[in-house]
């Protein structure tokens, strides 16, 4: 058993948090290029999809709650299994803090602050998300709760103020481009439950009564973040159109800045940032946190904490190349990244699903002793 445990509540916290920023933020226009008015659709699939591969990476650990996938690999197979298991998920954050730095930097960059240097961007939100890091997983699980609570407001806030301007018909025709193809762009929206997945792969083991209910929490939290999300892919549908929606890379702001509520409270910008930016700091910092962790496993080194200035290092120049041209960002988003996002977050788990069917009696004496 874990010394340091995690509650039912900042595990969900934690999930909707590395889900929902970049879902609002930039996932709902790669959408509407693709589907159209369709994209709340598209969003609804990749939810259920979701759903299932974080049920699957519960079964994974299942028999073995205090591990996470690093250590069980090294348990199934030997250590330089694990350690190349730790390498693959180090890339899979390597990766990923690419499209974290798109949803953040342009949403800063483009509509507040277009000639302060990218590297101020990345190198800030580094350090706060070190600082959260370096505190541990008890800290970050409590500022996910803060995110929540922020997410929540900024949903009603957007509802409200998007009601005289909806349009039902803007989300017609049904499924124009057919299901098919609807189902094939709902993998834009896979991406983001893919870092979800990989959050599980590591904190699972950490959280309160795993054992019991960590199946119904693993399904429960990507619901919940997909709801939230589909608000959000309705409202830019009906309010915005699906053509307008497509047209920016920061359709949310889009929406942001059409949102009103009567004369007094008008342009939600600074209130949307001001509410947001919780959450993509806490992407930032699980981003420092994944990566460390696999980082340390590799070196076999027993506390992350040393390696988080090296991880920040290497983010934080991979970051700041991939935003630094627009289109080396939109096509590293919509086309780099998933092909090798979703291999890992699908990839992983089914193998190691795998891999712990075929070895079952190794796994039952560890369970029993």
């Amino acid at each position: 058993m874990r010394k340091l445990q995690i509650t039912n509540g900042m595990f969900i916290a934690m999930v909707v948090n590395v889900i929902f920023a970049k879902a609002i933020g930039v996932t709902q226009g790669v959408l509407a290029r693709a589907v159209g008015q369709d994209m709340w659709v598209a969003t609804l699939l990749g939810t259920l999809q979701g759903a299932v591969m974080m049920f699957v990476t519960y079964i994974v650990l299942r028999r073995t709650p205090h591990l996470n996938y690093i250590e069980l690999s090294a348990l199934l197979l030997g250590k330089w299994f694990g350690k190349i298991i730790a390498l693959l998920i180090f890339v899979f954050f390597l990766g990923e803090f690419g499209p974290i730095m798109i949803t953040f930097v342009y949403h800063l960059k483009d509509y507040f602050l277009p000639e302060a240097p990218v590297w101020l961007f990345t190198v800030s939100s580094l350090i706060v998300g070190a600082i959260g890091c370096y505190y541990g997983l008890e800290v970050m699980g409590r500022i996910a709760l803060i995110g929540l609570l922020f997410i929540f407001l900024l949903n009603t806030l957007i509802i409200l103020g998007s009601t005289n301007e909806f349009d039902i018909r803007n989300l017609l025709p049904f499924l124009e481009h057919g299901f098919l193809r609807t189902a094939a762009a709902s993998l834009h929206f896979d991406v983001d439950w893919a870092l979800a997945v990989m959050l599980g792969a590591l904190i699972i083991p950490y959280v309160n009564g795993t054992a019991a209910r960590g199946g119904q929490l693993s399904v429960i939290s990507i619901l919940a973040s997909g709801m939230l999300v589909i608000i959000w892919a309705i409202l830019e549908g009906a309010v915005l159109s699906a053509e307008v929606t497509s047209q920016y890379t920061i359709s949310c702001m889009k929406l942001a800045r059409n949102a009103h509520i009567g004369n007094f409270l008008q342009r939600y910008e600074m209130i949307m940032i001001a509410l947001y930016s919780v959450s993509v700091l806490f992407e930032v910092m699980f981003c420092i946190y994944g990566s460390s962790v696999s980082l340390a496993s590799i070196l076999g080194l027993k506390s992350n904490k040393t390696m988080i200035l090296p991880v920040c290092l290497i983010l934080g120049v991979f970051g700041t190349w991939i935003v630094e041209d627009h289109f080396r960002a939109i096509d590293y988003l919509e086309h780099v990244w998933p092909k090798i996002a979703l291999p890992v977050a699908i990839g992983l788990p089914l193998i190691l699903l795998g891999l712990r069917m075929l070895l079952r009696k190794k796994l039952d004496g560890v369970a029993s002793s």
